[in-house]
């Protein structure tokens, strides 16, 4: 499946619905995006484009047990076991954009204020930001680095780990798969 450009500019400013497990199976790592891709938005499925290593790097870290497409849409299957595993993905923004760098700084501020009432409510063990660049802004944090925060996040353990994006070109899927099973270790996901 493929988009031409044109094709995809459609879906700017489209909003992508967060994949969390329903209450009251227990949310025990949130993963959260910055925003939605056009491509992502186009089929309704958080880091969608082909060339997003997300998924690779959750296979590769034991986070997920059997591999996922997205580039199509996730099927019901998929998303049921993602859930069924005690995962969730938000973003800090929820409308799509071609990329981070068209989202305003008050945009990301806004977007962690929301952040902070989603894990209220939903009271993951673990939150892990995929960006430092997004979480040094939405949170006004200009000196985090990427790993283990020192403060706990209304209550979660709180990690900033790479951004899986393929314009993250020095991450490959071997560093994503490491940083990733270290909050997936502190959630008990494996």
């Amino acid at each position: 499946m493929g988009f031409t450009t044109e094709e995809l500019q459609a879906f700017r400013d489209v909003e992508v619905p967060d994949l969390l497990p329903e209450p009251p199976d227990p949310l025990k790592l949130l993963f959260v995006g910055i925003n939605p891709g056009l491509w992502t938005a186009a089929v309704q499925t958080h880091f969608a484009h082909p060339a997003n290593r997300f998924y690779p790097a959750l296979l590769g870290a034991g986070i997920v047990t059997e591999p996922v497409s997205p580039s199509a849409g996730m099927t019901d299957e998929d998303r049921d076991r993602f859930r069924k595993r005690g995962l969730g993905i938000t973003n800090l923004v929820s409308r799509a954009s071609a990329r981070a760098s068209d989202l305003s700084a008050a945009e990301l501020r806004e977007g962690g204020e929301h952040l902070r009432s989603l894990v209220r409510e939903r009271n993951p063990r673990v939150v892990a930001i995929l960006g430092i660049t997004a979480y040094r802004q939405a949170f006004g944090a200009r000196k985090a680095t990427l790993g283990l925060q020192p403060e706990p996040f209304e209550g979660a353990e709180l990690w900033v780990v790479p951004n899986p994006s393929g314009l993250n070109a020095h991450e490959t899927i071997a560093s994503l798969t490491e940083a990733y099973a270290e909050p997936a270790r502190a959630a008990g996901v494996i």
